[in-house]
């Protein structure tokens, strides 16, 4: 196949150039050359030429610029191969070049000790090189207390720190002691309901002083936490429920009911409170190891189901035991602002208790941005997890309120570099970008960013942390050279057990290590696609699959297009994540109905808000006669058109807001949603809305209307005319006060 593309190039090699150009009419950029960026030259004529009484030889001429991005020229002499790189040193610097070089003299040397090597095989690294990335980069092992479950250590504390505050929340405060008694009476609880070793016990509550108290008993009677979230769809609870076996389900009266008809035996915290303070609050000393279960967390599955990542106690304590990506220590207030069924609060909680720190909880409803200000100043926070995007919000509108804190941490998703600069020249906290996903028990990475490496507009995912590993590798899984992107692979002591349930997923998905020495290392295959940089750091580069992170979530569009499929009006469906001009990502639901009129966006959205966590629900929706398809029959993703307003979820006629109060609302609402026309009646979340843009319309109605509107009333009241009544009412009662 090479012979022929070449022979055939060599008939027509005297075409000239420009008249290629002029025919093809390829799209002109000042950045690079057009049609080809990279050429190889082989030149075969003779050194020297005769010529009476004169001597010649070929003398190398440097023009000092680059006539495209990469040129190799081999010069073929009886004596040798001569190669000279000539490269762009806008793209290249000088030791990317030397690698370039060093690669390919590896790979001559390959095919000339065998010819008949398939390519495939054909090696590029170095020896050293290979040992530079597969241990010099991995040389992590450090000491921690890998042989001690996470409730022990807890209560190490207990005994260490008993009248140190573990606990805040709003009016209440809970010591060591105080968290470790109340944890063993409800333990006690547990056991006597067959709690045991392995057993699954599922948690349904808000944030609160007893939802800590929950965590911390279920470990301490031997057995694993599923936690659950409230506010998800009817039979996403009932699934996660059947799919875990948990046979307990902890909870409070006001949220029992949503777990009515599922088998599971009911504790709830507020009817049992007396029951529970006849308990001995004496440690039980559990028969458990730090081989068993600690959580399963489920996560977007690309199946149509969601998948339970099964993670053990030793994964937790080395996520905060034995580390330096950020300091632990009894002086830090962490708060605990994740949702517990996020694998971010592993890190909150634990970070927290494990190191007689202070653990301050965020309030059970969803905060605006100037309530989370609040409560950094409240409760005095040092340590702070943000994802990218929350902390985007917080840097352009309520930045004073993080200069209090000494370490965040951010991920989830890119960090812009932009927002990243202002917070470290306004803050001057220490800023850290957090990668990992819940297979590798939160962070696998972490990297401290500095105003440098912003200004120049990249934001690494680090080095991985102490007692992890990483690989970048092919499909072959073999190393690839440095700067060469590939799949990045996780090993060490984070790495979960695999998923609850699924014994062919778990050994698709976490397969042998074949760099470990040690009997049955296992490696998981994220399907982020990244690349090393020179010093060791790694660098991400997206997916190579179905996944997106919207708002720190991860979200197989697997799932999402499956629960679309499942409406009895759609014939076919694609989801797509896209990018708002400012950076905000949204999904796009491309839906083909059965017919004409079969269904519309503010039907289809009802739907999937029934089946699917918020976040997981498309907030824009296109109806298309047919997807289109590449050649191989795939849909063809890039060729699905741009959603404009008409793909909104709106579910009722449009009616021009009121002027005056209604005006501005929908002025605001236009701008944060980048939607052109906002009627009063339109519901914010069918336009797109979510939590965190919440927090933004919050924000501008307190800064513009002077109203402190609190967030929850854009859920109780998502149309304008209805958030205008309520605002107006606020109003007035403020100046009442005020008079």
């Amino acid at each position: 196949r090479v012979r022929e593309a070449c022979l055939g190039a060599y008939q027509h090699q005297e075409v000239p150039f420009e008249k290629l150009v002029e025919e093809l009419a390829p799209g002109r950029s000042l950045s690079h050359a057009p049609l080809y960026q990279v050429a190889f030259i082989f030149v075969n004529t003779q050194e020297a030429y005769s010529f009476d009484g004169l001597e010649t030889s070929l003398f190398q001429i440097d023009p000092g610029t680059a006539k495209v991005d990469l040129t190799l020229a081999v010069t073929d002499t009886p004596e040798r191969l001569n190669c000279i790189l000539e490269y762009n040193t806008d793209l290249f610097d000088a030791s990317t070049a030397e690698r370039l070089s060093t690669h390919f003299v590896t790979l001559l040397g390959e095919v000339a000790a065998d010819m008949d090597k398939p390519v495939r095989d054909l090696r590029l690294l170095t020896e050293g090189e290979r040992r530079r990335v597969l241990q010099d980069f991995n040389d992590t092992s450090r000491t921690y207390p890998r042989d001690i479950c996470i409730h022990q250590l807890f209560e190490r504390q207990a005994r260490v720190v008993p009248n140190s505050i573990a606990l805040e929340s709003e009016g209440e405060q809970l010591t060591y002691a105080e968290l470790d008694a109340r944890a063993n009476r409800l333990a006690r609880r547990l056991r006597r309901l067959g709690v045991g070793s392995e057993s699954r016990v599922a948690v349904m509550l808000k944030r609160s002083p007893g939802l800590v108290v929950t965590l911390l008993a279920v470990l301490k009677a031997g057995g694993a936490y599923v936690p659950l979230d409230p506010e998800y769809p009817h039979e996403r609870l009932r699934f996660m429920l059947e799919d875990s076996s948990a046979r307990v389900l902890v909870t409070d009266s006001a949220l029992a009911g949503l777990a009515e008809g599922m088998g599971v035996r009911a504790v709830c915290l507020d009817t049992a409170a007396e029951e529970l303070s006849r308990e001995s609050d004496k440690d039980l000393g559990a028969r458990v190891s730090p081989d068993n279960l600690a959580y399963v967390m489920y996560t977007s599955g690309s199946t149509g189901q969601p998948k339970g990542v099964a993670v053990t106690h030793r994964n937790v304590v080395r996520l905060v035991l034995g580390q330096t990506y950020v300091e632990f220590g009894p002086g830090e207030v962490f708060l605990l602002l994740a949702p517990v069924c996020f694998d971010a609060s592993t890190f909150e909680l634990w970070g927290a208790l494990l190191h007689g720190a202070r653990l301050a909880l965020m309030g059970a409803e969803t905060p605006s941005l100037d309530d989370l200000s609040q409560a950094f100043e409240r409760h005095g926070v040092t340590t702070l997890w943000l994802t990218a995007g929350l902390f985007q919000q917080m840097v352009e509108h309520s930045l004073e309120g993080l200069k209090g804190v000494r370490q965040l941490l951010t991920g989830g998703d890119v960090v812009s570099p932009v927002h990243a600069a202002r917070f470290l020249r306004e803050c001057g906290g220490r800023l850290v970008n957090g990668y990992g996903p819940t297979e590798a028990t939160t962070f696998t990475t972490c990297h401290p960013i500095t105003e440098a490496e912003v200004a120049a507009g990249s934001v690494p995912i680090g080095r991985p942390i102490a007692n992890t590993r990483v690989y970048i590798l092919d499909r072959e899984m073999r190393p690839v050279p440095l700067g060469v992107r590939g799949e990045l692979y996780i090993g060490g002591d984070g790495l979960a057990r695999g998923y609850a349930n699924s014994p062919a997923l778990t050994a698709e998905r976490f397969v042998p290590d074949p760099f470990s020495d040690e009997p049955g290392a296992r490696l998981y295959q994220t399907g982020d696609v990244c690349r090393h940089l020179a010093d060791g750091r790694v660098e991400f580069g997206g997916r190579r699959d179905g996944q997106v992170k919207l708002r720190g979530f991860r979200i197989e569009l697997g799932e999402v297009e499956a629960a679309v499929a499942a409406h009895p009006a759609v014939r076919e469906a694609a989801v797509v994540a896209r990018a708002e001009p400012g950076g905000e990502r949204f999904l796009v639901c491309y839906a083909v109905p059965r017919s004409p009129q079969a269904t519309n966006a503010g039907e289809l959205h009802g739907y999937l808000t029934g089946r699917l966590p918020e976040y997981m629900v498309p907030q824009r929706y296109v109806f298309l006669p047919e997807l289109p398809l590449t050649a191989n029959g795939k849909v063809d993703r890039n060729a699905l058109p741009a959603p404009d307003d008409t793909s909104l979820a709106r579910t009722g006629v449009y009616e021009e807001p009121q002027e005056g109060l209604e005006t501005a609302l929908a002025h605001i609402w236009g701008e944060v949603l980048k939607v052109e026309r906002v009627g009063a009646n339109d519901n914010f979340f069918e336009l797109g809305g979510h939590s965190l843009l919440a927090t933004q319309v919050v924000s501008r109605v307190r800064e513009l209307l002077r109203v402190q509107l609190p967030l929850r009333a854009l859920f109780e009241a998502p149309t304008i005319s209805a958030l205008a009544s309520i605002i107006s009412y606020i109003g007035s009662k403020q100046s009442k006060a005020k008079a």
